[in-house]
């Protein structure tokens, strides 16, 4: 279809926008992807869909022309970990620390990541990976080599400096075909809609109050678990855990995150046990938290 009733479907205000079909969705994607409009349009429709704002079938046929230009591979007993684009800029990551904790399980952690997307300038999961000496139980995927067309719209993303679509479908595209996934949310109300897109192609798929919008839990907060259409709430306390540690406020430099991951307090590595135990807990190898919090130890 021409990409130009794209953009009047989503740029024309109240009155005259329109939800896209999945059929459509799918579409648009795949000419944003191919660049084969105008930088200008892709831009155009970004920020109308953005403020239209997007539908969850949107969403979903968006995913699907997404797939079908990701290369993917098979890392069996995995958990996929989705991180925003827009990088950490407050705190460090902890994922490496969690890695190690969970060397001697059966689980290994994928996690992807890419040159800085809008809109937040954070440190980046590529940053990290990087700078730093991962453990074998933990795989890196560089969205440079498998979606190479989703990373080379890094430049008119970041040219139009504003989130966008992207920024939630590009979470978690099952390149290593994990049987369970877990992403951050910022608020309660995102739960269904992140669901609704994602939790079928899972055989567990969950969400996390997690620190500035990454499945890494910092502070007390909510975990929801997606049954089908059902969801069930948690909430995990690190203080229930036995765990004092204190958030950052100020802007974190780079040296700062990994200076804190090559020599952690015994409070940071108390809280990389506690994310390890949610981890395993929603990949169905304990029936609690606790009890796998209790096994790491």
């Amino acid at each position: 279809m021409d990409f130009f009733k794209y953009i009047h479907a989503v740029g024309t205000g109240p009155k005259g926008n329109r939800d896209l079909s999945f059929e459509e969705s799918k579409d648009m994607m795949q000419q944003v992807l191919d660049q084969s409009v105008p930088s200008e349009q892709i831009a155009a429709f970004l920020l109308g869909w953005r403020l239209k704002p997007e539908t969850t079938e949107e969403f979903r046929g968006a995913l699907h022309a997404c797939d079908e230009y990701t290369k993917k591979e098979n890392i069996p007993d995995s958990i996929e970990l989705g991180y925003p684009f827009d990088g950490k800029a407050k705190n460090p990551y902890i994922f490496p620390l969690v890695a190690k904790i969970l060397e001697k399980t059966d689980l290994s952690l994928v996690i992807m990541g890419d040159d800085k997307q809008p809109a937040k300038d954070g440190i980046t999961i590529k940053d990290i990976c990087e700078n730093i000496s991962l453990s074998q139980n933990i795989k890196y995927f560089d969205r440079k080599d498998y979606c190479n067309k989703l990373h080379n719209l890094t430049d008119i993303r970041n040219k139009l400096g504003l989130r966008s679509g992207f920024n939630t479908i590009e979470k978690l595209p099952k390149v290593a075909n994990s049987s369970y996934a877990i992403t951050g949310v910022f608020h309660k109300p995102y739960v269904k809609k992140y669901v609704e897109i994602f939790s079928d192609r899972y055989e567990k798929f969950a969400l996390i109050q997690g620190n500035e919008g990454t499945p890494e839990l910092f502070s007390k907060g909510r975990l929801w678990l997606a049954n089908g259409d059902d969801v069930e709430e948690i909430i995990v306390d690190p203080q229930y855990y036995g765990i004092n540690y204190k958030k950052s406020w100020d802007k974190i430099t780079l040296q700062d995150s990994l200076q804190q991951l090559n020599n952690p307090s015994d409070e940071y590595l108390k809280l990389a046990r506690l994310n390890a135990a949610v981890y395993l807990f929603i990949a169905q190898k304990y029936d609690s938290i606790g009890e796998a919090f209790e096994a790491l130890n």
